[in-house]
């Protein structure tokens, strides 16, 4: 893997402030001149539109943005981005997303870690399996960003197998994706149930999906599956939802998710001006 870092994928959403929210915190959160493809299936409206014009002629990003003329589905346009990737490794975010600082630079360091890893998935206040600080919850959004990236930093580097990779935020690495064959867009309408799939089959070929416990992702909502994506998953893969269960209700992720709040606890308040300071640097 080269030292670079991994294309930054953004599908647009019709939410306009909450896609005005992700930038601003991607800008601030992320190196700069990182690659980043704003790419819209036909869904900002007039405001939104707006929003990624103003955010574009100010960036750091080494930005494009792209609009379709008309709609593709979801899981099928963001099949059609990566795509066009290549086998690069590449970080899909949900434009609900708020990167946390460190996020894109831990991200890269858990799959310099291990060859094996196919898939790394960052914690979320809102991330199912990989929710903090409590399990499958839509926990608040963080008050303290800089606090929580730093207690994220100073974890141990375990990487756990996660159930699949979670839809706020994943890096995928290209090899292991070319060689699942890429999304199933035409057995899934939602990213979401697209993301399980493509994870579940990088598994049966010996690849791992982890959680990258270093980076946090914040997120206003979970992903939601689009209709009959849920029957679809369960006929390919009839032991998922029992599978899911069994994580949730056992929690195997309970001892890393305590270790957190303590690193958390046990930091000091974060300095107002700091962030005056580390713009420059990251």
């Amino acid at each position: 893997m080269s030292g670079s870092l991994p294309i930054v994928l953004l599908p647009v959403g019709v939410d306009d402030q909450a896609l005005d929210a992700c930038l601003g915190a991607l800008e601030s959160a992320t190196p700069a001149a990182t690659r980043v493809w704003l790419a819209d299936d036909a869904q900002a409206g007039p405001r939104g539109i707006a929003v990624v014009e103003h955010w574009l002629a100010r960036t750091r990003l080494q930005a494009d943005y792209t609009r379709r003329p008309r709609m593709l589905g979801e899981a099928a346009h963001i099949d059609e981005m990566l795509r066009a990737c290549g086998d690069a490794d590449v970080v899909v975010l949900s434009a609900r997303a708020r990167p946390l600082p460190g996020w894109l630079n831990q991200l890269q360091a858990c799959f310099a870690r291990d060859a094996a890893i196919a898939s790394a998935t960052p914690w979320s206040n809102a991330g199912e399996a990989v929710s903090w600080p409590r399990l499958g919850e839509i926990n608040p959004l963080p008050d303290e960003p800089a606090r929580l990236a730093a207690a994220c930093m100073a974890m141990p580097l375990l990487h756990p197998e996660l159930p699949s990779a979670i839809a706020h935020a994943v890096m995928l690495r290209g090899s292991a994706r070319r060689k699942a064959g890429g999304l199933d867009a035409n057995s899934y309408g939602s990213w979401y149930a697209a993301l399980i799939d493509l994870s579940l089959r990088m598994a049966g070929l010996g690849w791992r999906n982890v959680l990258c416990e270093t980076a946090f992702v914040a997120s206003d909502d979970e992903g939601r599956p689009s209709d009959g994506d849920m029957d679809a998953l369960a006929t390919r893969w009839p032991a998922w939802h029992a599978r899911l269960a069994a994580f949730l209700m056992d929690d195997p992720l309970h001892g890393e998710r305590e270790r957190l709040q303590r690193l958390h606890d046990e930091l000091p308040p974060p300095d107002p001006q700091q962030p005056l300071f580390d713009a420059t640097a990251l």
